[in-house]
């Protein structure tokens, strides 16, 4: 399972150092993730990268299995500050739906601008 751990963590940081360079257009972890997928997907032709892409995917499959312990320090802080949540509790509710209303808008309008842009009709 190290093996596998490490391979995804040089494939990150891969990534993060060419979004870095790049500016940051794409986050890092996004670049990582396909170069990863790419070099594991060559693991067919290459039998030191299939004994990688072995463990890469025990180890993908055993933090899939316990995702759910990566969500508890998020229940253990709402629950620690409760009285805060109580307290704009409603404020809190409006602003995530307000931005997530706005996210979906500027989203939906980027889309539009860069496909006529592009020269194609939205």
């Amino acid at each position: 399972m190290l093996v596998g751990i490490t391979f995804l963590l040089i494939f990150q940081l891969i990534g993060e150092i060419i979004s870095w360079y790049t500016g940051g257009a794409v986050p890092g972890s996004v670049i990582g993730l396909v170069l990863a997928a790419l070099v594991l997907a060559l693991a067919q032709w290459h039998a030191q990268l299939q004994t990688a892409q072995e463990k890469v995917v025990t180890t993908s499959n055993f933090l899939l299995v316990n995702l759910g312990l990566f969500f508890v320090p998020a229940g253990v802080g709402i629950i620690e500050h409760f009285d805060v949540i109580a307290r704009y509790g409603a404020a809190l509710v409006v602003t995530i739906i307000l931005s997530t209303l706005a996210t979906l808008a500027v989203t939906a309008g980027v889309f539009v601008a860069v496909k006529r842009l592009g020269g194609g009709r939205p």
